[in-house]
């Protein structure tokens, strides 16, 4: 009993890997929020690009009207 005693107190009280471990899921956290930024941004994009299409094709004169 002892022995598990000690093993979980020296467990507890070792910090090395901590910061390993928070890095890790900083990173994480930036790609998924980066991943959601880019994802916005590219449905933003899209969309003018669909406006500009779309009014470019209502033209009179306008290739295949």
């Amino acid at each position: 009993m002892q022995l598990l005693k000690r093993f979980v107190r020296e467990f507890v009280r070792e910090e090395e890997g901590q910061d390993l471990i928070e890095y890790a899921l900083l990173a994480g956290f930036i790609s998924l929020v980066a991943v959601t930024a880019i994802t916005q941004v590219g449905q933003g994009v899209s969309g003018v690009y669909t406006n500009i299409n779309t009014q470019v094709w209502q033209i009179p004169g306008a290739v295949g009207s």
